[in-house]
């Protein structure tokens, strides 16, 4: 992939630029490429293969959500097997609807890398480069750990629940004495026998696929939201070192006065807020999509984990454990990454606040007034503009799942 630079940018300063860009972003490209969301530069019949990449998840998220939707509508009865494949519809639902999400802001995040590229571009100082890099390392962690959870999460539940279940109820025959293959996800039989083979293997395979994409929207975002947060993070430090060196002008360019460094501390917080407020217009409605869902779907986890329980199903308990560990912490990260945002962007204020100003000419203390009143209405991710993520929030988000799951134990039993 070549690098998205801004055109007004003239040759790069960081001579290290390419490796601290792909240190950085390497993981993200891993899980967004995979389903056509980075942007690339492709030539010929290759640069069809995002578009092809992103039809084809489409189709099979939607019939494998179908498939569901006709099992429960049309077959099954019992209440509790009913939760569980809604569980698996609002899974499948949610994913779809991020996905899109994603894809409909692909050109804004195509946008928002070329600034970062082109911020890593033009590291002027070493002491800059240390600043952006200790926050360039917790995104990329933060992306390995969102990555890590979730297909582990969903490796457990296409291990054990499709292999482990079948060796474990081998025995089960329906009224035709056929050994009863498992699936992951339930199925329409008036559509076609998916005993048979080779149909239970496609079968098999596409509901594989369903869940790798499902698996990996979720990573993809909290990933995405992790680099351009993390490095807006950098940027702010950069911001701040650069105030808190205002006054004696140790680490500025030679020869430069106090108005040219108060200029290019004004520029660079401005460029970084508008980067911010780029984030915003791209996550906001995956953040809305993903707060919501997944409110809803711990809460069924929660259920499924309780039943298992009551009814002695160890490796059921062990499958709906791991996946509502692997979606309460990647719904954790997403309230962490919005609280590191909010608390980190108020920072400069306070910066402002603890140098010493009182050395500084009357204009120049006036102008700092500005940039503190800017400060205060700190940069935020938000869930579609209604709920901002917060560690607050994820603490909100437990709350209601705890209190839907009081009302469906009521309901059912």
């Amino acid at each position: 992939m070549q690098p998205f630079v801004r055109k007004d940018i003239d040759q790069p300063r960081n001579p290290n630029y390419k490796k601290d860009i792909v240190y950085v972003t390497r993981h993200n490209k891993w899980v967004l490429n995979s389903l056509g969301v980075w942007p690339v530069m492709l030539k010929g019949v290759g640069k069809f293969l995002p578009k092809i990449a992103i039809g084809l998840y489409n189709l099979v998220l939607f019939f494998i959500l179908m498939q569901c939707v006709l099992h429960v509508v049309f077959e099954q009865k019992d209440p509790v097997m009913i939760l569980k494949v809604l569980g698996l519809i609002c899974f499948i639902f949610i994913s779809i609807m991020k996905y899109w999400a994603l894809t409909a802001r692909k050109s804004t995040i195509e946008y928002c890398i070329g600034q970062l590229y082109a911020d890593w571009k033009q590291v002027e100082f070493q002491r800059d480069r240390k600043l952006m890099m200790k926050y360039g390392k917790l995104g990329r962690r933060l992306t390995m750990y969102s990555a890590v959870f979730m297909y582990c999460g969903g490796l457990s539940y296409v291990t054990l629940y499709a292999y482990v279940m079948q060796y474990a109820y081998e025995s089960y025959v329906d009224e035709f004495n056929r050994t009863i293959k498992m699936l992951l996800y339930p199925t329409y039989s008036a559509l076609y026998d998916v005993q048979k083979s080779p149909v239970h293997e496609i079968m098999y395979l596409l509901q594989c696929m369903c869940e790798y994409v499902s698996d990996s929207v979720t990573a993809g975002a909290c990933g995405l939201a992790a680099l351009f947060v993390t490095h807006v993070c950098g940027q702010i430090d950069v911001v701040m070192s650069r105030i808190e060196d205002l006054i004696d002008g140790k680490f500025a360019e030679e020869d430069t006065s106090l108005n040219v460094r108060l200029v290019e501390i004004v520029q660079h917080h401005i460029r970084t807020l508008k980067f911010s407020a780029m984030i915003e217009t791209v996550l906001q409605e995956v953040c809305f999509f993903e707060f919501f869902g997944s409110t809803f779907i711990i809460c069924l986890l929660e259920y499924y984990c309780i039943v298992d329980w009551e009814q002695d199903d160890k490796i059921g308990l062990t499958t709906y454990s791991l996946l509502l560990t692997s979606l309460t912490f990647n719904m954790f990260l997403l309230c962490y990454i919005g609280d590191l945002l909010i608390e980190k962007s108020t920072n400069v204020g306070i910066t402002c606040c603890m140098i010493d100003w009182y050395r500084l000419p009357a204009k120049t203390i006036q102008d700092l007034i500005l940039v503190i009143a800017m400060s205060n209405n700190p940069s935020k991710i938000s869930a579609g503009r209604i709920v901002d993520l917060s560690l607050a929030s994820f603490g909100s988000v437990l709350k209601t799942s705890f209190a839907y799951l009081n009302f469906i134990r009521t309901t059912v039993t």
